[in-house]
């Protein structure tokens, strides 16, 4: 029997990832939302039938414990010794209650979590991120633009302008980048220094903070913003447009006359902060392997 159930569990399992091939091949190359779906929609599936199966086992051979104590017992009294098993059947008929409540414990953690995820599913409708997101892509479809999804990991603001002058054929790097921003701002020190302040006490910086300050964009993953901005834009001699959705869109460095560079601004998109994307003709939308690379 126990092995008619294994064999059972691997055609299961056989079948699903039958299953799982079939979703993956439905996706569009370049279809980045189908994708994270489809993601979504496997580890689910995988999570679910591994506990079923489990279930499925651990409930088959409790059977089979309790039929043989109650083949014992049924021996016992045929032979008229039934204290020769009394014992081994209030301990075995103790673990089945306790194995019980356990089943019972892990099929109410696990409603709880589905309806956990069906609640958020629901408020993900009307969430600040998705909001943010029908907006961008709104305002962004109107000049046919698309956004190049950039990883959140603090350097997204040079990583960004890095994609950017890629699409003109500029070689540069992110710690590059970050480097040249450091410079520029040590030397301009009056350019910025004003604008900074310490973020619990409001206050100002002083001279050996702004060049702590600075000595860290060349050398941490720290965020950067405005300044940050404005600095890139006076270094690469290049106007910047940042987009966003709940305000106009900021330029910066408008004195120069070459091919702006498009950003786009996100407060919501993820939990840790905000967040920069490089933002390109809708023809051009790309995979992640330039990313990756």
């Amino acid at each position: 029997m126990e092995d008619e159930l294994l064999q059972k569990h691997r055609q299961e399992r056989k079948e699903l990832q039958s299953k799982i091939q079939s979703l993956k091949h439905s996706i569009a190359k370049g279809d980045k939302k189908k994708k994270k779906e489809i993601t979504e929609e496997v580890a689910r599936l995988e999570l679910e039938l591994e506990e079923r199966q489990n279930l499925e086992l651990k409930n088959f051979k409790e059977n089979v414990q309790v039929n043989n104590v109650s083949n014992q017992l049924e021996n016992c009294v045929l032979s008229g010794n039934t204290n020769q098993v009394n014992g081994d059947i209030s301990i075995k008929a103790g673990k089945s209650s306790k194995a019980m409540k356990r089943r019972e414990k892990k099929a109410n953690k696990q409603r709880e979590r589905d309806e956990l995820i069906a609640q958020q599913e629901l408020d993900n409708l009307t969430s600040d991120r998705n909001l943010e997101a029908k907006a961008l892509k709104e305002i962004l479809g109107k000049r046919s633009l698309a956004i190049q999804e950039i990883p959140s990991d603090g350097n997204c603001l040079y990583v960004a302008v890095e994609h950017q002058l890629s699409k003109q054929n500029i070689t540069t790097s992110m710690q590059s980048l970050r480097c040249q921003v450091s410079e520029y701002m040590l030397s301009h020190e009056d350019d910025f220094l004003p604008f900074l302040s310490h973020p619990e006490s409001g206050e100002p910086f002083s001279q050996e903070q702004y060049k702590v300050y600075c000595k860290d964009i060349a050398t941490k993953p720290v965020w950067g913003g405005h300044l940050e901005l404005q600095a890139l834009s006076c270094v690469l001699k290049q106007p910047i447009e940042v987009i966003q959705a709940d305000g106009p869109i900021v330029n910066l460095g408008e004195q120069f006359l070459d091919q702006p560079i498009i950003l786009s601004y996100h407060k919501h998109v993820y939990g840790l902060g905000e967040h920069y994307n490089s933002v390109i003709p809708e023809s051009l939308v790309e995979e992640d392997e330039w990313i990756e690379s």
